[in-house]
């Protein structure tokens, strides 16, 4: 199609686990399952975005882009918190968590670097005085999802708990902490709660406007909530069901037999809010993206299917491209076979016609 682009070469067969903009460029950031960081340049030569690869120990489950378009932070199973200088090569481990770290987000408006672990711990790094020992905030059960605003971290629990912090509160505290290791801290968060979404969390997201967030699951489902505590806000919040398909018509089924009339559900394994638009989409298991108005309530269009589910997605800064990635699914096979899949990074031009709830 004429309004996006694939990115070439794109990742090995192992699974894409993110995808980061630049704050300031067109360069994005692509982590794998393949241990391997991609840095790519999307206005480069058609036949070669790529820019230069940075090998890991172990497969990567989340990536971040720093301060400017020189620096990168990750994180995945080698248990690392690292940074990445996207122009040496350099990598320097700034902790490690005791399990798998799956989450990490870069706070430019307080110079923080959050990580999640496994290990039920958030690591928070100052990024601007890397003389401040890391402080270290132990949370109630395993985090799956981070999502920030300019104001507030929102992190997405096991056990379906959602805790909201304030990053100011959290910059405050931990630069006053100056313990040996693990430097832990005690910080009680602002909002304590039950997700809307009944099964586990895929994927959260915060509202460019500061005001609120949506979350997705397994179960095919998104929720969108405001973060103002107030009765006649939270009777705002919302869940609707999404990326889910008819089953195939079974020509012997009874057809009083509610077993025979079930939807195939798919999970939703990525949100992203429009930086400007206020819309934001949602990527399946089922190789579908939608997008949506969270204020209207309705789906403004879903774009043609992928050839594999949606990994991850990403709007660039400035509103103008949409990054798409694609990776084989668990979701037909029980077991995973890569050939029968593709990883493909799509970057589609953002247009006010499909991505503009006023238009």
């Amino acid at each position: 199609m004429a309004n996006q682009f694939d990115l070439r070469p794109a990742p090995a067969i192992d699974p894409v686990s993110a995808v980061s903009w630049s704050p300031s460029s067109n360069k994005l950031l692509v982590s794998s399952w393949d241990r391997t960081l991609y840095l790519y340049d999307i206005q480069a030569d058609a036949e070669n975005h790529l820019i230069r690869k940075f090998e890991h120990r172990a497969p990567i489950l989340d990536v971040c882009f720093g301060e400017d378009e020189t620096t990168a932070y990750s994180v995945g199973l080698d248990w690392d918190v690292r940074k990445i200088d996207l122009e040496s090569g350099d990598q320097t481990v700034l902790s490690s968590h005791e399990m798998g770290a799956n989450a990490i987000v870069h706070d430019s408006h307080h110079n923080l670097l959050i990580s999640a672990s496994w290990d039920k711990t958030l690591h928070i790094h100052h990024t601007a005085n890397p003389s401040i020992e890391p402080a270290t905030l132990t949370l109630p059960a395993k985090p799956f999802k981070l999502a920030i605003s300019s104001t507030k971290l929102v992190v997405a629990m096991a056990n379906r708990l959602i805790h909201i912090y304030d990053l100011a509160a959290i910059a405050m505290i931990s630069s006053q902490s100056s313990q040996p290791a693990p430097n832990a801290i005690d910080l009680e968060p602002l909002q304590i709660r039950e997700s809307s979404l009944k099964f586990m969390t895929k994927a959260v997201a915060s509202m460019p406007s500061g005001e609120g967030y949506a979350s997705s699951s397994i179960e095919g489902r998104v929720a969108v909530e405001w973060f103002d505590a107030s009765e006649e806000s939270q009777n705002r919040k919302y869940a609707f069901k999404c990326h889910r398909q008819a089953a195939p018509i079974d020509p012997n089924a009874d057809p009083e037999d509610a077993e025979s009339n079930v939807d195939i559900v798919y999970p939703v394994n990525a949100l992203a809010f429009h930086p400007t638009f206020g819309t934001f989409v949602s990527g399946g298991g089922d190789a579908v993206v939608a997008v949506w108005d969270a204020v209207a309530k309705r789906r403004i269009r879903q774009f043609a299917k992928y050839a594999d589910g949606i990994a991850a997605l990403a709007f660039s800064p400035d509103g103008q491209w949409l990054a798409v990635a694609t990776s084989p699914q668990f979701e037909e096979d029980s077991e995973f076979e890569p050939e029968k899949g593709a990883v493909q990074i799509a970057i589609r031009q953002v247009t006010e016609k499909e991505f503009n709830a006023r238009k």
